[in-house]
């Protein structure tokens, strides 16, 4: 069966959802998204990410062209065309189409894609044995300059780093602010633990707002383990007792050496393996 992609207002062939080369998302990263799981055919966090994704649209002056209900439907009937009960959904809103020039006054109506597929997760012994990270050279946007809470199309930051991670064979990168502080990795929120608590760079230091990372913070302070958002150096990455990263694609996955340096014992911690357990149980409920 092909494919189905919601574009604008229907649903249509994957072959035939195409957008304009004038669209101002194509031109000039102009737009937002939110990247979404489906466990057990249910959407995780549905009205979390809905709730983001117009909280970007109202930053950037980006007017969605239908309402939160609306949209939602489209994209739960993307989610049941394509029969996706384990799966990922790239919710998209462009600009739209205008021109050659940066206005974006003159794109009259935004685009709405909702692409519903399936997604290629770490592999299971990634989780088991946990990832290797570098440090990255390439820093995070400065939040003066675009917000980190804005989910925005334009991606390039984190691409960079990324590729810097790639040439190193490294699976992650962390990103660091114009202040040296750490950031986030090129697609996922940071944690460490320490002495029993955990720590977690705040928003304002250039950390994306991530919904598994609300979640995982809920589930930590459930279990009675203290959460603390602060700065964080590259030196407390170094001496972390754990690492592990958040994001909607890695769930909970542990890190177990960053620039040469081991986390730990050289496997994912106790704290860790129990954030993700209970990450998975919150999933199947």
């Amino acid at each position: 069966m092909a494919l189905k992609v919601w574009l604008n207002d229907k649903l249509v062939d994957k072959d035939q959802a195409k957008i304009s080369v004038f669209d101002h998302g194509l031109l000039y990263g102009d737009g937002i998204f939110e990247g979404i799981r489906v466990y057990n055919s249910k959407i995780f966090e549905f009205d979390a990410h809905i709730k983001r994704l117009y909280q970007s649209a109202k930053a950037i002056r980006l007017v969605i062209p239908m309402d939160a209900d609306t949209l939602k439907d489209a994209v739960n009937q993307t989610v049941v065309a394509n029969n996706i009960e384990n799966g990922y959904i790239r919710l998209i809103i462009t600009r739209g189409i205008g021109d050659l020039g940066l206005d974006p006054l003159i794109c009259k109506d935004a685009g709405v894609v909702v692409i519903a597929d399936h997604i290629q997760l770490y592999p299971e012994e990634f989780y088991e044995e946990g990832l290797t990270v570098i440090s990255g050279t390439t820093i995070r946007n400065h939040p003066m300059s675009l917000p980190p809470q804005i989910k925005s199309l334009n991606y390039l930051n984190n691409i960079l780093a990324k590729i810097e991670a790639i040439d190193a064979g490294a699976a992650e990168v962390i990103m660091y602010n114009h202040e040296g502080y750490v950031a986030e990795a090129s697609g996922d929120n940071v944690f460490i633990v320490r002495d029993s608590i955990i720590y977690t760079p705040p928003v304002e230091a250039g950390s994306l707002e991530g919904i598994t990372r609300d979640v995982v913070i809920r589930l930590a302070t459930k279990e009675n383990i203290t959460v603390i958002e602060k700065n964080l150096t590259r030196c407390d990455l170094y001496v972390a007792d754990e690492f592990f990263l958040t994001g909607t694609a890695a769930e909970v996955i542990g890190i177990v050496k960053i620039d040469g340096r081991i986390i730990g014992d050289g496997k994912p911690g106790a704290t860790t393996q129990l954030l993700r357990e209970k990450f998975d149980e919150y999933t199947r409920a």
